[in-house]
């Protein structure tokens, strides 16, 4: 008896300690889900692979970055040592809330968070790290106050391309690299758009080799890491490149995925096939708002610079 009572009674606590939606409407996504949802993204984000990534344990966090050193000087025996004092300055980061909706059926209620955010994870993460790519690199339905192509816009680093073909983009690129290491800052990132993959892999040294080298974890050009961005979130209208130092492109991300469970909404922006908005209640659907808070600053202007469409093309 005793040998059929105690693994039924921990099949019961496992029940019990499950969570079903159902019973938690909102709360924190459980550990292992969110994790997994941010490494995705992480993989998936252009800007959170290249860029300082800084935890923030409050909506707000403040940086002091020297702008100019102190100064050495060349004395003779018993001349006066000269003195110079260093600049700073302390830009504030400030996390922003961002939220994405997934409808989803009614019977996802009666399963575990576990389950629902295991399942959801990809759409999750494919929201969240477009959304971000967005706005921290063109400021796209951005809260931020900066973008980095806004920094490198006012900054005047910019080229136009020429043309596409083979022989003069390599060139292009190097110019762009100039602008950032005329600033005295070295590259070490390039993002771009996919449809820039075809001619990158037209370019050649003086040797014959490859300049843009692809890999299965990350992709070279020049010797620097270049990232593609996805699903849209690059404005081929404004860049055809983005290249700088990303040391100074700091993202600050808040620990924790909150999510709500939405019952009655009507969400607008999403058209069912009678061509009216969906309406979780005529529909007999429910939807998850999943929202995490990210910050984000690019503290130097001139570390950054752009590749841009040539005019009237």
């Amino acid at each position: 008896m005793n040998t059929i009572k105690k693994p039924l009674k921990m099949n019961l606590q496992l029940f019990a300690d499950a969570g079903y939606l159902k019973d938690n409407l909102t709360g924190f996504v459980p550990t292992e889900s969110a994790a997994g949802i941010m490494k995705d993204v992480a993989r998936g984000s252009s800007v959170l692979r290249l860029s300082k990534v800084e935890s923030m344990t409050s909506d707000k966090k403040k940086f002091s970055i020297m702008t100019e050193g102190a100064g050495a000087y060349w004395v003779g025996e018993t001349e006066r040592i000269k003195t110079s004092t260093a600049t700073w300055i302390f830009p504030e980061m400030e996390a922003k809330k961002l939220a994405v909706i997934v409808p989803v059926s009614k019977e996802k209620v009666n399963d575990t968070t576990i389950n629902v955010f295991e399942e959801l994870k990809p759409t999750i993460a494919e929201a969240f790290y477009k959304a971000i790519d967005a706005a921290c690199l063109f400021g796209t339905n951005s809260p931020f106050a900066k973008s980095i192509y806004g920094v490198a816009d006012g900054a005047g680093n910019k080229i136009a391309l020429e043309t596409n073909g083979v022989g003069k983009l390599d060139l292009d690129v190097s110019d762009v690299m100039a602008l950032v290491e005329d600033a005295g800052h070295d590259i070490n990132g390039f993002v771009g758009h996919y449809g820039l993959k075809n001619s990158l892999r037209k370019l050649r040294d003086a040797n014959g080799n490859a300049l843009f080298v692809p890999g299965i974890d990350q992709n070279e050009l020049y010797s620097n890491p270049i990232e593609f961005t996805r699903n849209g979130a690059f404005d081929k209208s404004k860049a055809e490149l983005i290249t700088g130092n990303f040391n100074y492109s700091l993202v600050g991300i808040r620990e924790g995925i909150e999510y709500e469970i939405l019952k009655e909404a009507t969400l607008q922006s999403v058209t069912m096939a009678d061509g009216k908005p969906l309406s979780l209640a005529e529909n007999d659907m429910v939807a998850i708002k999943a929202t995490m808070r990210l910050g984000f600053l690019p503290i130097k202007d001139e570390a950054f610079a752009l590749l841009i469409p040539k005019a009237g093309a």
